[in-house]
Protein backbone atom coordinates (compact mmCIF):
# COMPACT_ATOMS: atom_id res chain seq x y z
CA UNK A 1 0.00 0.00 0.00
CA UNK A 2 1.15 3.55 -0.23
CA UNK A 3 2.95 5.03 2.79
CA UNK A 4 0.83 6.48 5.31
CA UNK A 5 1.32 10.06 6.49
CA UNK A 6 3.51 9.67 9.86
CA UNK A 7 1.29 10.27 12.94
CA UNK A 8 0.65 14.26 12.93
CA UNK A 9 2.76 16.01 15.84
CA UNK A 10 0.42 16.51 18.34
CA UNK A 11 2.24 16.88 22.11
CA UNK A 12 2.08 14.21 24.25
CA UNK A 13 1.01 15.17 27.62
CA UNK A 14 0.99 13.16 31.04
CA UNK A 15 -2.68 13.25 31.49
CA UNK A 16 -2.97 11.30 27.75
CA UNK A 17 -0.57 9.03 28.73
CA UNK A 18 -2.79 8.18 31.99
CA UNK A 19 -5.76 8.17 29.47
CA UNK A 20 -3.95 5.36 27.65
CA UNK A 21 -3.04 3.13 30.82
CA UNK A 22 -6.63 3.45 31.94
CA UNK A 23 -8.03 1.30 28.98
CA UNK A 24 -5.82 -1.58 30.44
CA UNK A 25 -7.51 -0.66 33.88
CA UNK A 26 -10.77 -0.99 32.19
CA UNK A 27 -10.64 -3.87 30.16
CA UNK A 28 -8.75 -6.07 32.36
CA UNK A 29 -12.48 -6.33 34.23
CA UNK A 30 -13.48 -8.56 30.89
CA UNK A 31 -10.55 -10.71 30.89
CA UNK A 32 -10.63 -11.01 34.71
CA UNK A 33 -14.25 -11.68 35.26
CA UNK A 34 -15.87 -13.10 32.38
CA UNK A 35 -12.93 -15.34 30.87
CA UNK A 36 -10.86 -16.13 34.09
CA UNK A 37 -12.68 -16.39 37.42
CA UNK A 38 -16.64 -15.86 37.22
CA UNK A 39 -18.48 -16.33 33.86
CA UNK A 40 -16.74 -19.60 32.87
CA UNK A 41 -17.17 -21.11 36.05
CA UNK A 42 -20.74 -20.24 36.13
CA UNK A 43 -21.83 -21.31 32.29
CA UNK A 44 -20.23 -24.82 33.02
CA UNK A 45 -22.07 -25.02 36.23
CA UNK A 46 -25.56 -23.85 34.97
CA UNK A 47 -26.04 -22.86 31.59
CA UNK A 48 -25.18 -26.11 30.20
CA UNK A 49 -27.97 -28.14 30.76
CA UNK A 50 -27.05 -30.78 34.48
CA UNK A 51 -26.00 -33.94 32.63
CA UNK A 52 -24.61 -32.53 29.63
CA UNK A 53 -21.47 -34.34 28.81
CA UNK A 54 -20.08 -31.70 26.97
CA UNK A 55 -19.78 -29.33 29.58
CA UNK A 56 -16.63 -27.90 29.66
CA UNK A 57 -16.42 -28.46 25.82
CA UNK A 58 -18.46 -26.14 24.92
CA UNK A 59 -17.01 -23.36 26.86
CA UNK A 60 -13.38 -24.33 24.75
CA UNK A 61 -15.70 -23.94 21.80
CA UNK A 62 -16.47 -20.71 23.06
CA UNK A 63 -12.65 -19.78 23.70
CA UNK A 64 -11.44 -21.38 20.40
CA UNK A 65 -14.19 -19.34 17.86
CA UNK A 66 -13.62 -16.26 19.51
CA UNK A 67 -9.35 -16.27 19.65
CA UNK A 68 -10.06 -18.03 15.40
CA UNK A 69 -12.41 -15.15 15.05
CA UNK A 70 -9.51 -12.70 16.19
CA UNK A 71 -6.65 -14.40 14.16
CA UNK A 72 -8.59 -13.90 11.03
CA UNK A 73 -9.71 -9.94 11.95
CA UNK A 74 -7.16 -8.50 13.84
CA UNK A 75 -4.31 -8.50 10.41
CA UNK A 76 -7.30 -7.15 8.22
CA UNK A 77 -8.45 -4.52 10.88
CA UNK A 78 -5.09 -3.12 11.50
CA UNK A 79 -4.29 -2.49 7.84
CA UNK A 80 -7.98 -1.00 7.18
CA UNK A 81 -7.03 1.39 10.47
CA UNK A 82 -3.86 2.17 8.99
CA UNK A 83 -5.01 3.28 5.49
CA UNK A 84 -7.93 4.96 7.06
CA UNK A 85 -6.27 6.40 9.80
CA UNK A 86 -9.30 6.04 12.31
CA UNK A 87 -7.32 4.08 15.56
CA UNK A 88 -9.12 6.06 18.06
CA UNK A 89 -12.55 5.28 16.42
CA UNK A 90 -11.89 1.47 15.80
CA UNK A 91 -10.33 1.32 19.74
CA UNK A 92 -13.79 3.25 20.85
CA UNK A 93 -15.94 0.60 18.72
CA UNK A 94 -14.27 -2.23 20.08
CA UNK A 95 -14.93 -1.39 23.79
CA UNK A 96 -18.55 -0.71 22.84
CA UNK A 97 -18.86 -3.94 21.21
CA UNK A 98 -17.12 -5.53 23.64
CA UNK A 99 -19.30 -4.16 26.62
CA UNK A 100 -22.56 -4.73 25.09
CA UNK A 101 -22.39 -8.09 24.20
CA UNK A 102 -20.84 -8.72 27.92
CA UNK A 103 -24.00 -7.12 29.56
CA UNK A 104 -26.17 -8.83 26.73
CA UNK A 105 -25.43 -12.07 28.90
CA UNK A 106 -28.14 -10.88 31.45
CA UNK A 107 -30.55 -12.40 28.72
CA UNK A 108 -28.65 -15.38 29.16
CA UNK A 109 -30.18 -18.14 31.31
CA UNK A 110 -30.17 -21.70 31.73
CA UNK A 111 -30.18 -23.81 28.56
CA UNK A 112 -29.31 -21.24 26.55
CA UNK A 113 -25.87 -22.53 25.33
CA UNK A 114 -25.68 -21.39 21.85
CA UNK A 115 -26.86 -17.83 22.63
CA UNK A 116 -24.34 -17.88 25.53
CA UNK A 117 -21.04 -18.83 23.37
CA UNK A 118 -22.63 -16.25 20.59
CA UNK A 119 -22.12 -13.74 23.36
CA UNK A 120 -18.72 -14.65 24.03
CA UNK A 121 -17.12 -15.13 20.82
CA UNK A 122 -18.08 -11.63 19.93
CA UNK A 123 -17.34 -10.11 23.16
CA UNK A 124 -13.76 -11.80 23.73
CA UNK A 125 -13.15 -11.30 19.81
CA UNK A 126 -13.80 -7.79 20.68
CA UNK A 127 -11.92 -7.64 24.09
CA UNK A 128 -8.69 -8.92 21.47
CA UNK A 129 -9.28 -6.48 19.21
CA UNK A 130 -9.15 -3.57 21.69
CA UNK A 131 -6.10 -4.56 23.43
CA UNK A 132 -3.93 -4.27 19.56
CA UNK A 133 -5.71 -1.48 19.03
CA UNK A 134 -4.89 0.33 22.69
CA UNK A 135 -1.51 -1.20 21.94
CA UNK A 136 -0.68 0.43 18.84
CA UNK A 137 -0.77 4.00 20.28
CA UNK A 138 2.04 3.21 22.35
CA UNK A 139 4.62 4.40 19.62
CA UNK A 140 2.67 7.66 19.44
CA UNK A 141 2.76 8.24 23.30
CA UNK A 142 6.39 7.79 23.94
CA UNK A 143 9.87 7.43 22.93
CA UNK A 144 12.36 4.66 22.47
CA UNK A 145 13.43 5.72 25.97
CA UNK A 146 9.97 5.83 27.76
CA UNK A 147 7.92 2.90 25.81
CA UNK A 148 8.87 0.30 28.38
CA UNK A 149 8.24 2.16 31.27
CA UNK A 150 4.75 3.70 29.38
CA UNK A 151 3.88 0.19 28.33
CA UNK A 152 5.17 -0.96 32.09
CA UNK A 153 2.36 1.92 33.80
CA UNK A 154 -0.19 0.71 31.35
CA UNK A 155 -0.30 -3.29 32.35
CA UNK A 156 0.44 -2.46 36.01
CA UNK A 157 -2.86 -0.79 36.45
CA UNK A 158 -4.41 -2.70 34.16
CA UNK A 159 -4.21 -5.90 37.13
CA UNK A 160 -5.70 -3.23 39.55
CA UNK A 161 -8.43 -2.97 37.42
CA UNK A 162 -8.67 -6.77 37.31
CA UNK A 163 -8.52 -6.73 41.41
CA UNK A 164 -11.45 -3.81 41.62
CA UNK A 165 -13.90 -5.68 38.63
CA UNK A 166 -13.31 -9.12 40.54
CA UNK A 167 -14.30 -7.86 43.95
CA UNK A 168 -17.14 -5.66 43.16
CA UNK A 169 -18.13 -8.93 41.07
CA UNK A 170 -17.43 -11.86 43.99
CA UNK A 171 -18.11 -9.62 47.28
CA UNK A 172 -20.90 -7.35 46.34
CA UNK A 173 -23.32 -9.06 43.48
CA UNK A 174 -22.23 -12.78 43.51
CA UNK A 175 -23.28 -13.51 46.99
CA UNK A 176 -25.62 -16.50 46.67
CA UNK A 177 -25.14 -20.32 47.06
CA UNK A 178 -24.57 -21.78 43.73
CA UNK A 179 -27.43 -24.53 44.78
CA UNK A 180 -29.82 -21.40 45.05
CA UNK A 181 -30.10 -21.79 41.51
CA UNK A 182 -32.77 -18.98 40.44
CA UNK A 183 -30.83 -16.21 42.87
CA UNK A 184 -27.38 -16.99 41.81
CA UNK A 185 -28.41 -16.95 38.10
CA UNK A 186 -29.64 -13.80 38.45
CA UNK A 187 -26.82 -12.17 40.49
CA UNK A 188 -24.42 -14.04 37.70
CA UNK A 189 -26.47 -12.00 35.20
CA UNK A 190 -26.38 -8.78 37.35
CA UNK A 191 -22.63 -9.35 37.50
CA UNK A 192 -22.08 -9.22 33.10
CA UNK A 193 -24.29 -5.67 33.42
CA UNK A 194 -22.08 -4.17 35.78
CA UNK A 195 -18.94 -5.52 33.65
CA UNK A 196 -20.40 -4.36 30.64
CA UNK A 197 -20.29 -0.88 32.84
CA UNK A 198 -16.94 -1.18 34.68
CA UNK A 199 -15.45 -1.60 30.81
CA UNK A 200 -17.12 1.03 28.94
CA UNK A 201 -17.03 3.38 32.09
CA UNK A 202 -13.44 3.43 33.03
CA UNK A 203 -12.53 3.52 29.46
CA UNK A 204 -13.88 6.94 29.27
CA UNK A 205 -10.76 8.74 30.02
CA UNK A 206 -9.10 7.05 27.26
CA UNK A 207 -11.89 8.20 24.94
CA UNK A 208 -11.63 11.83 26.44
CA UNK A 209 -7.81 12.24 26.73
CA UNK A 210 -6.15 10.24 23.91
CA UNK A 211 -5.39 12.05 20.35
CA UNK A 212 -6.01 10.46 17.27
CA UNK A 213 -2.59 11.40 15.30
CA UNK A 214 -2.89 8.67 13.01
CA UNK A 215 -3.79 10.08 9.31
CA UNK A 216 -5.65 8.44 6.19
CA UNK A 217 -3.15 6.86 3.60
CA UNK A 218 -2.87 8.97 0.35
CA UNK A 219 -5.64 8.41 -1.89
CA UNK A 220 -8.00 7.13 0.78
CA UNK A 221 -8.50 10.79 2.60
CA UNK A 222 -12.31 9.66 1.92
CA UNK A 223 -12.61 6.13 1.11
CA UNK A 224 -15.93 4.24 2.00
CA UNK A 225 -15.86 1.18 4.29
CA UNK A 226 -16.16 -1.28 1.24
CA UNK A 227 -12.90 -0.18 -0.82
CA UNK A 228 -11.07 -0.27 3.04
CA UNK A 229 -12.01 -3.41 3.85
CA UNK A 230 -11.04 -4.60 0.80
CA UNK A 231 -7.55 -2.98 0.78
CA UNK A 232 -7.33 -4.80 4.05
CA UNK A 233 -8.00 -7.88 2.91
CA UNK A 234 -5.46 -7.44 0.28
CA UNK A 235 -2.96 -6.53 2.88
CA UNK A 236 -3.60 -9.81 4.56
CA UNK A 237 -3.06 -11.52 1.28
CA UNK A 238 0.71 -10.00 1.14
CA UNK A 239 1.29 -10.66 4.28
CA UNK A 240 3.88 -12.82 3.13
CA UNK A 241 5.81 -10.17 1.54
CA UNK A 242 4.82 -8.07 4.45
CA UNK A 243 6.63 -10.20 6.45
CA UNK A 244 9.74 -10.52 4.16
CA UNK A 245 10.03 -7.08 4.53
CA UNK A 246 10.12 -6.88 8.59
CA UNK A 247 12.32 -9.96 8.86
CA UNK A 248 13.36 -8.31 11.99
CA UNK A 249 10.35 -7.87 13.54
CA UNK A 250 8.60 -11.29 12.80
CA UNK A 251 11.65 -13.55 14.35
CA UNK A 252 10.43 -11.70 16.77
CA UNK A 253 7.00 -12.59 17.01
CA UNK A 254 7.63 -16.53 16.45
CA UNK A 255 10.08 -16.23 19.71
CA UNK A 256 7.19 -14.24 21.11
CA UNK A 257 4.08 -17.29 20.42
CA UNK A 258 7.11 -19.90 22.10
CA UNK A 259 7.07 -18.05 25.19
CA UNK A 260 3.67 -16.82 25.37
CA UNK A 261 2.33 -20.42 24.91
CA UNK A 262 4.88 -21.20 28.40
CA UNK A 263 3.00 -18.33 30.06
CA UNK A 264 -0.62 -18.24 28.78
CA UNK A 265 -0.67 -22.21 29.72
CA UNK A 266 0.21 -21.09 33.62
CA UNK A 267 -2.37 -18.03 33.58
CA UNK A 268 -5.05 -20.94 31.80
CA UNK A 269 -3.79 -23.91 33.73
CA UNK A 270 -2.52 -22.56 37.23
CA UNK A 271 -5.88 -22.94 38.59
CA UNK A 272 -6.15 -26.34 38.64
CA UNK A 273 -3.12 -27.00 39.21
CA UNK A 274 -3.70 -25.68 42.16
CA UNK A 275 -6.37 -27.47 43.21
CA UNK A 276 -5.77 -30.91 42.14
CA UNK A 277 -1.99 -31.07 42.85
CA UNK A 278 -1.19 -28.32 45.58
CA UNK A 279 -4.40 -29.32 47.10
CA UNK A 280 -5.63 -25.46 47.65
CA UNK A 281 -8.59 -25.04 48.81
CA UNK A 282 -11.42 -22.60 47.24
CA UNK A 283 -10.41 -19.53 50.02
CA UNK A 284 -6.56 -20.47 49.42
CA UNK A 285 -7.20 -20.11 45.55
CA UNK A 286 -8.90 -16.74 45.97
CA UNK A 287 -5.45 -15.60 47.79
CA UNK A 288 -3.69 -16.86 45.35
CA UNK A 289 -5.24 -15.02 42.40
CA UNK A 290 -4.94 -11.39 44.96
CA UNK A 291 -1.09 -12.28 45.10
CA UNK A 292 -1.03 -12.97 41.77
CA UNK A 293 -2.56 -9.53 40.50
CA UNK A 294 -0.46 -7.89 43.40
CA UNK A 295 2.78 -9.16 42.37
CA UNK A 296 2.17 -8.87 38.41
CA UNK A 297 1.44 -5.66 38.73
CA UNK A 298 4.33 -4.72 40.78
CA UNK A 299 5.89 -6.65 37.79
CA UNK A 300 5.26 -4.57 35.36
CA UNK A 301 5.91 -1.43 37.19
CA UNK A 302 9.46 -2.61 38.26
CA UNK A 303 10.19 -4.29 35.13
CA UNK A 304 9.21 -0.96 33.09
CA UNK A 305 11.30 1.23 34.81
CA UNK A 306 14.27 -1.35 34.46
CA UNK A 307 13.55 -1.59 30.76
CA UNK A 308 14.22 2.39 30.20
CA UNK A 309 17.71 1.36 31.62
CA UNK A 310 18.65 -1.72 30.20
CA UNK A 311 16.22 -1.88 26.80
CA UNK A 312 13.26 -4.25 26.46
CA UNK A 313 15.58 -7.07 24.77
CA UNK A 314 17.54 -7.27 27.77
CA UNK A 315 14.11 -6.90 30.03
CA UNK A 316 12.33 -9.80 28.01
CA UNK A 317 15.39 -12.20 28.43
CA UNK A 318 15.49 -11.44 32.23
CA UNK A 319 11.79 -12.46 32.41
CA UNK A 320 12.45 -15.26 30.74
CA UNK A 321 15.00 -16.45 32.92
CA UNK A 322 12.89 -15.56 35.78
CA UNK A 323 10.19 -17.64 34.49
CA UNK A 324 12.92 -21.02 33.98
CA UNK A 325 13.46 -20.61 37.80
CA UNK A 326 10.37 -20.31 38.86
CA UNK A 327 9.04 -23.21 36.57
CA UNK A 328 11.45 -25.42 37.89
CA UNK A 329 10.59 -24.40 41.56
CA UNK A 330 7.22 -25.53 41.01
CA UNK A 331 8.36 -28.85 39.49
CA UNK A 332 10.45 -29.04 42.27
CA UNK A 333 8.22 -27.90 45.12
CA UNK A 334 7.99 -31.08 46.89
CA UNK A 335 11.80 -31.51 47.82
CA UNK A 336 12.04 -27.87 48.20
CA UNK A 337 9.12 -28.04 50.90
CA UNK A 338 10.97 -31.00 52.41
CA UNK A 339 14.62 -29.23 52.62
CA UNK A 340 12.58 -26.11 54.29
CA UNK A 341 10.59 -28.44 56.35
CA UNK A 342 7.04 -26.21 55.04
CA UNK A 343 4.06 -27.69 53.58
CA UNK A 344 4.70 -27.53 49.33
CA UNK A 345 1.91 -25.45 49.01
CA UNK A 346 3.87 -22.31 51.01
CA UNK A 347 6.29 -23.06 48.31
CA UNK A 348 3.78 -22.84 45.74
CA UNK A 349 2.77 -19.60 47.12
CA UNK A 350 5.90 -18.30 47.43
CA UNK A 351 6.57 -18.95 44.06
CA UNK A 352 3.52 -17.51 42.55
CA UNK A 353 5.01 -14.15 44.13
CA UNK A 354 8.18 -14.92 42.93
CA UNK A 355 7.19 -16.31 39.00
CA UNK A 356 3.68 -13.76 39.38
CA UNK A 357 5.68 -11.15 38.93
CA UNK A 358 7.21 -11.81 35.17
CA UNK A 359 3.42 -12.50 34.30
CA UNK A 360 3.03 -8.50 33.81
CA UNK A 361 6.28 -7.38 33.00
CA UNK A 362 7.13 -10.14 30.10
CA UNK A 363 3.88 -8.73 27.64
CA UNK A 364 4.51 -5.35 28.86
CA UNK A 365 7.98 -5.40 27.58
CA UNK A 366 7.20 -7.68 24.90
CA UNK A 367 4.56 -4.75 23.46
CA UNK A 368 7.51 -2.47 23.96
CA UNK A 369 9.63 -4.86 21.33
CA UNK A 370 6.96 -4.53 18.61
CA UNK A 371 6.18 -0.57 19.43
CA UNK A 372 9.97 -0.17 18.61
CA UNK A 373 10.73 -2.62 15.30
CA UNK A 374 6.65 -1.20 13.52
CA UNK A 375 7.04 1.08 10.95
CA UNK A 376 5.82 4.55 12.59
CA UNK A 377 2.91 4.34 9.40
CA UNK A 378 2.38 0.50 10.22
CA UNK A 379 1.09 0.25 13.97
CA UNK A 380 -2.27 -0.69 14.01
CA UNK A 381 -0.87 -3.41 11.33
CA UNK A 382 2.41 -4.44 13.05
CA UNK A 383 0.09 -5.05 16.27
CA UNK A 384 -2.43 -6.52 14.61
CA UNK A 385 0.42 -9.26 13.81
CA UNK A 386 1.12 -9.15 17.00
CA UNK A 387 -2.30 -10.01 18.69
CA UNK A 388 -2.21 -12.92 16.11
CA UNK A 389 0.95 -14.38 16.80
CA UNK A 390 -0.16 -13.92 20.78
CA UNK A 391 -3.13 -15.74 19.95
CA UNK A 392 -0.97 -18.80 18.18
CA UNK A 393 0.15 -18.54 21.15
CA UNK A 394 -2.46 -19.16 23.35
CA UNK A 395 -3.37 -22.48 21.01
CA UNK A 396 0.03 -23.83 21.47
CA UNK A 397 -0.07 -23.33 25.07
CA UNK A 398 -3.28 -25.31 25.21
CA UNK A 399 -1.40 -28.11 24.56
CA UNK A 400 -0.22 -28.69 28.67
CA UNK A 401 -3.83 -30.43 28.86
CA UNK A 402 -2.58 -33.27 25.97
CA UNK A 403 0.54 -33.46 27.89
CA UNK A 404 -1.14 -33.64 31.02
CA UNK A 405 -4.03 -36.31 30.25
CA UNK A 406 -1.47 -38.14 28.13
CA UNK A 407 1.56 -39.02 30.34
CA UNK A 408 -1.12 -38.86 33.25
CA UNK A 409 0.84 -36.30 35.12
CA UNK A 410 0.52 -32.46 35.50
CA UNK A 411 4.37 -32.43 36.28
CA UNK A 412 5.38 -33.51 33.00
CA UNK A 413 3.22 -30.46 31.28
CA UNK A 414 4.80 -28.33 33.86
CA UNK A 415 8.10 -29.49 32.33
CA UNK A 416 6.47 -28.20 28.52
CA UNK A 417 5.79 -25.08 29.26
CA UNK A 418 9.76 -25.00 30.99
CA UNK A 419 10.34 -25.94 27.63
CA UNK A 420 8.82 -23.24 26.21
CA UNK A 421 10.69 -20.69 27.75
CA UNK A 422 13.87 -22.00 27.35
CA UNK A 423 13.62 -22.93 23.18
CA UNK A 424 11.37 -18.98 23.41
CA UNK A 425 14.88 -17.47 25.66
CA UNK A 426 16.38 -19.18 22.42
CA UNK A 427 15.03 -17.89 19.49
CA UNK A 428 14.73 -14.18 20.84
CA UNK A 429 18.41 -14.24 21.48
CA UNK A 430 18.78 -14.57 17.55
CA UNK A 431 16.94 -11.50 17.02
CA UNK A 432 18.62 -8.33 16.53
CA UNK A 433 16.68 -6.00 17.83
CA UNK A 434 18.67 -2.91 17.36
CA UNK A 435 19.09 -3.20 13.87
CA UNK A 436 15.10 -3.44 13.12
CA UNK A 437 15.06 -0.02 15.42
CA UNK A 438 17.10 1.09 12.58
CA UNK A 439 15.14 -0.56 10.18
CA UNK A 440 11.99 0.53 11.39
CA UNK A 441 12.86 3.89 12.12
CA UNK A 442 15.69 5.47 9.28
CA UNK A 443 16.75 8.68 9.88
Amino acid sequence: MSAALRPRAIPVTKKEIFGWAMFDFANSSYTTVVITIAYGKFFVSHIVPAGSLARDTYWSVAIILSTVLNLILSPVAGAVIDYSGRKKAALIASCLICSVATASLAFVGPGDVWPAIGLIVLSNAAFMLSESFCASFLPELSTPATMGKISGIGWGIGYFGGLLSAFIALKLIITGNPADTAVYVAQNQRAMVAVGIFFLTAALPTFILVKNRSAPAPGFEHAGAVRLVKAGFGEFKNSFAIAARHKILFQFLFAFMVYMAGLDAIVKFVGIFAEQEVKLTNSELVYLFLVLQVSAAAGALGFGWLESRIGPKKTVMLTLGWWILGVLGIYFMDPIGHALGVLPKYVFYALGIFAGAGIGATQASSRTVVGLLAPPDRTAQMFGFWAVFSRFGTILGASFGFVADGFHSRRAAVLLVLVFFIVGALMLSRVDVERGIREAHPS
